[in-house]
């Protein structure tokens, strides 16, 4: 059963990529079946499963068929057309249309042995959170929810940094793939002005005393316009289409999120986390900033300094003198 698939899916792959590359032409059913060595009728029917996928393809007796549109849909073969990694997303991708929870979905297969790499996606996501268990808004069919499962060389102490390194590549991708004046506020929330518009949540296990797996969990708000928002959001958050003024399409987003964040991370296994913290400092705007971060043990103000080498954020006020910040809720005075 699931060699027929791949097989069947493997004709309208080609079929799609022969539209593609004569998008705007029509292309004979003569054409296509002597290119892939079928009947006209197997090619029929292989341009029905595209259609079913949401492919719009127009058909013509006389012309043969002509690729109008492509879906804005989290679809495998779209995410790795023209994917330049090596790793993400070129291993086991999960396409929902509904869950609960990417990250969870994502702890199930890390904890049955899932790879490096292996990537979860939602259409929609109904208890979607961020830190400190705070919903994410994530209706169907007009964001980006992901988790990627990673296993790096890390002490569970150092695991924060994974979370600045994803922060990092958010941001970039956003300011490389949209134009957008991106910037990260700690410890891992996106900004477009004062607003939010993506966020990463990074889970993990440990076994012994080193990391297991870690989770990185994206959300980006991509084509929900303001008004679309819960009244208790608007006036917090943002998304592309509403900073643009036009759709945007998401998986041209992810693709260059998952390539930045693979780049990232060769540069994390390769040569340090300092590199990644040089990179942090010039997109972020709290250095220097007055800032008040509320904690489990209470709550604490002053000027942030620095970034350390584990993406610990470094306060200072008269006080206590320094202090290092491992987590928190933090308001910029």
């Amino acid at each position: 059963m699931i060699k027929a698939l791949e097989q069947a899916n493997a004709g309208s792959d080609v079929i799609l990529n022969l539209l593609k590359q004569h998008q705007g032409q029509w292309l004979s059913g003569q054409f296509l079946a002597e290119r892939l060595a079928m009947t006209r009728s197997a090619i029929w029917k292989k341009i029905e499963i595209l259609r079913k996928e949401g492919y719009k393809i127009n058909s013509s007796p006389r012309k043969g068929y002509l690729l109008a549109d492509i879906p804005d849909r989290m679809l495998i073969r779209e995410i790795r057309d023209g994917l330049n990694t090596s790793i993400f997303g070129q291993r086991d991708i999960h396409c929902l249309e509904k869950t609960d929870s990417t990250n969870r979905r994502a702890k199930e297969l890390a904890a049955f042995g899932a790879a490096e790499g292996v990537l979860v996606i939602a259409e929609e996501q109904v208890q979607g959170r961020g830190r400190l268990n705070r919903t994410w808004f994530a209706p169907a069919g007009e964001n980006i929810c992901i988790s990627l499962i990673i296993r790096p060389p890390l002490l569970p102490d150092t695991a924060s940094r994974m979370s600045i390194l994803a922060a990092v590549a958010a941001a970039e991708t956003l300011i490389a793939a949209a134009g957008l004046k991106a910037t990260i506020k700690w410890p891992n929330d996106i900004l477009v002005g004062s607003k939010k518009i993506g966020g990463i949540l990074l889970e993990m296990s440990m076994e012994m005393d080193a990391v297991d797996y870690m989770i990185i969990g994206l959300g980006i708000n991509v084509n929900t316009p303001a008004d679309h928002f819960p009244a208790e959001f608007r006036s917090k958050a943002t998304s592309v289409i509403t900073e643009t003024g036009k759709p945007f399409p998401r998986v041209f987003l992810l693709r260059r999120f998952l390539e930045l964040l693979e780049s990232w991370y060769r540069v994390f296994r390769e040569s340090g986390f300092d590199p990644i913290i040089i990179r942090w400092k010039d997109l972020t705007d709290m250095l220097g900033r007055q800032v008040t971060i509320e904690t489990i043990n209470g709550s604490c103000s002053g000027k942030v300094t620095d970034l350390d080498c584990d993406g610990f954020l470094i306060l200072r006020n008269d006080r206590e003198g320094e202090m290092r910040m491992f987590s928190g809720d933090i308001t910029i005075m």
